[in-house]
C-alpha cells in the first residue's frame, strides 16, 4: 500500500486553502490530467489551454481523493473534497515550496537545465542515485511553470535525493522555479541556439536565461557548468556572483571533469574520464557522443556527493533513451524487420546533428538502408532557414539513403539534397505519414525527428502501425 504523501490538514495549510468536504482516500499524489488520475490523487484544476474546472467532476469519477479549485467553483453532483483557493496554480506553487521545506537537512536537491539534454541527464541522475537512497524526479519533461511545482508537490517528505528538471522558453522563467526548488547543486548541460527567436540578443540571451538557475542555490551550493560552451565565462561569472563553487566538465583539457575518450557504438557509449589525478571508465547504455558529455555532469554530481565513481556510475550502463528521445523499437513488417528510432519529441540544430550521427552508427549489415524523416525546428528566429540549410553536411555524413521532410523551413534543406536522396516533402507531418510508411521495406532503419510544434507523432504512429506483432496483440 502506498504511504500517504500529505495529510489533508497539512495540505490545506500548505495551499492556504479552505476545505470543503473530506477526502475519499489517503492523498498519495497530484494530477492535472483526468486521463491519468489514480485513486488518492489530488486533481489540480489549472487554467491553461483548457479550464481544469470543467473536468473536476470527471476527476472524482476517476477516483480523485480531492480537488484543488478556485473559491468560486460551484460544486456539482459527484464532487468530493474540495480545497478552495484564489488561484490553483499559485496554491500548487505553495504546496511545492512546503514540500521542499519539509525535506531533511541531509537531503540533497539537484536542479538541471540546459538547451538540450535536460531530461536525459535527469534520467541518468535518477539511475545513479536510486540505489543509494530514496530518489524523486519528475515524470517525462515536467520542467515548466506548472511542471516544477507539480514535481515538488509530489515529492515524499523522506526523499534523500531530488532531481528537478527546469526549462524555459523566455527570459525570467527559470528564476522563480529555481528559487522554489532551492537546489544544493545546479547543472547547466549546454547553451545552444534553442528558442533564440524569443531573445533579441540571440544565444547570449539564452545563456543569461540558463544562468538564472544559480540564483536559487542554497548557501555553499555547487554550479556544474560546461567548459566547452562558448558561454562558459558568462556562466561561471554568474554562478560566482551567487557565491557558488563551480565545477566544469567537458572535452576541453582545462575541464575539471574531462572526457579523454568517447567510443560510441550502435548500442552504447564508452567513456573514459580524468579528474583530480584519477581516471575512471564507464558505459552509457545508449549511443551518442552528446550523452557522454552529459554523463560528465552526472559524474561531477556523484563525486561532489562523495560516492566512488566506479560503482556510482555503473547504473548508466542500463540507461536507455525514452520514447521521443532516441528510443529504438525493432518492428516486424509483413515483409521483414525494421528498426524505428523515435526522436520525435523535440529538435534543435545540435540535437538534430546528434540524431543524424547516431543514425550513421547503425550497422549496414543489419539495416542496409537508412531513412531520415526530418521536421521543422521551431523558435530559431531570423536565422531559421540558415540553421536548417546548415544540416546538409550532417545529413550526408549520416549516410541517409532517403530523406523525407515536412515544414516550410525543412524544405530549404530538402531542396539542397541530391535527387537520389529525396524521398518526399510535405508542408505538414500528417500529409507525410502515409508516404513514409509506404516507403519502408525489410531491413530499413528509420529515424524520425522534429520539434514538438511540428508534430512528428503521426509519422511515428504510422510506422508503428505496420508492426505485425502489435496488430496481432491488439486483435
Amino acid at each position: 500500500m502506498t504511504s500517504p504523501l500529505w495529510t489533508f490538514d497539512a495540505l490545506v495549510a500548505a495551499a492556504v486553502a479552505t476545505s470543503d468536504g473530506t477526502p475519499s482516500a489517503a492523498i498519495t499524489s497530484f494530477s492535472i490530467d483526468t486521463r491519468s488520475i489514480q485513486p488518492g490523487d489530488v486533481f489540480v484544476a489549472l487554467t491553461d489551454t483548457r479550464d481544469g474546472h470543467d473536468f473536476v467532476t470527471a476527476a472524482f469519477k476517476a477516483g480523485a481523493a480531492a480537488a484543488l479549485v478556485r473559491r468560486d467553483y460551484a460544486r456539482r453532483d459527484g464532487d468530493g473534497a474540495l480545497l478552495r483557493v484564489d488561484d490553483p496554480l499559485k496554491a500548487l506553487e505553495r504546496i511545492g515550496i512546503a514540500a521542499r521545506a519539509r525535506l531533511s537537512p541531509d537531503a540533497r536537491v539537484i536542479a538541471v537545465t540546459g538547451s538540450a539534454g535536460k531530461t536525459g541527464t535527469k534520467e541518468m541522475l535518477r539511475a545513479c542515485l536510486s540505489p543509494l537512497g530514496k530518489t524523486h524526479a519528475p515524470e517525462k519533461s515536467f520542467n515548466n511553470h506548472w511542471g516544477v511545482p507539480l514535481t515538488l508537490a509530489r515529492m515524499p517528505a523522506d526523499t534523500i535525493y531530488a532531481v528537478i528538471e527546469i526549462g524555459m522558453n523566455h527570459a525570467g522563467e527559470i528564476r522563480p522555479l529555481t528559487k522554489m526548488t532551492r537546489p544544493h547543486i545546479a547543472i547547466v548541460t549546454n547553451v545552444l541556439p534553442v528558442h533564440i527567436g524569443n531573445f533579441p540578443d540571440g544565444e547570449i540571451g539564452v545563456a543569461n536565461a540558463k544562468a538564472e538557475i544559480f540564483e536559487g542555490l542554497e548557501p555553499g551550493g555547487i554550479a556544474i557548468i560546461p567548459r566547452d560552451s562558448a558561454h562558459f565565462d558568462k556562466l561561471n561569472t554568474y554562478a560566482l556572483a551567487f557565491q557558488a563553487r563551480t565545477v566544469d566538465f567537458g572535452i576541453d583539457p582545462r575541464s575539471r571533469v574531462r572526457a579523454v575518450e568517447v567510443d560510441a557504438s550502435a548500442t552504447e557509449t564508452g567513456v573514459a574520464i580524468a579528474f583530480a589525478c584519477r581516471r575512471e571508465r564507464f558505459v552509457v547504455g545508449a549511443p551518442g557522443r552528446h550523452l557522454a558529455i552529459n554523463a560528465l555532469a552526472v559524474a561531477a554530481v556523484m563525486d561532489e556527493l562523495g560516492f566512488k565513481l566506479d560503482t556510482a556510475l555503473a547504473p548508466l550502463a542500463n540507461v536507455t533513451p525514452p520514447a521521443g528521445r532516441g528510443a529504438r523499437s525493432p518492428l516486424t513488417l509483413s515483409t521483414g524487420p525494421v528498426l524505428l528510432i523515435d526522436e520525435s519529441y523535440n529538435a534543435n540544430p545540435a540535437s538534430m546533428r546528434a540524431a543524424l550521427a547516431n543514425l550513421a552508427l547503425v550497422p549496414r549489415e543489419q539495416h542496409p538502408r537508412r531513412i531520415a524523416v526530418l521536421g521543422d525546428m521551431r523558435e530559431l528566429g531570423a536565422d531559421a532557414l540558415t540553421h536548417h540549410r546548415d544540416l546538409k553536411d550532417s545529413v550526408l555524413a549520416s549516410g541517409a539513403d532517403l530523406v523525407f521532410a515536412c515544414g516550410e523551413h525543412m524544405k530549404t534543406l530538402f531542396d539542397l539534397l541530391p535527387a537520389t536522396n529525396q524521398g518526399g516533402w510535405t508542408a505538414k507531418s500528417t500529409e507525410l505519414a502515409s508516404t513514409v510508411a509506404a516507403s519502408l521495406r525489410a531491413g530499413d532503419v528509420v529515424m524520425i525527428k522534429g520539434s514538438l510544434g511540428t508534430n512528428m507523432a503521426p509519422i511515428v504512429a504510422a510506422v508503428r502501425a505496420l508492426d505485425v506483432n502489435s496488430r496481432t496483440a491488439k486483435a
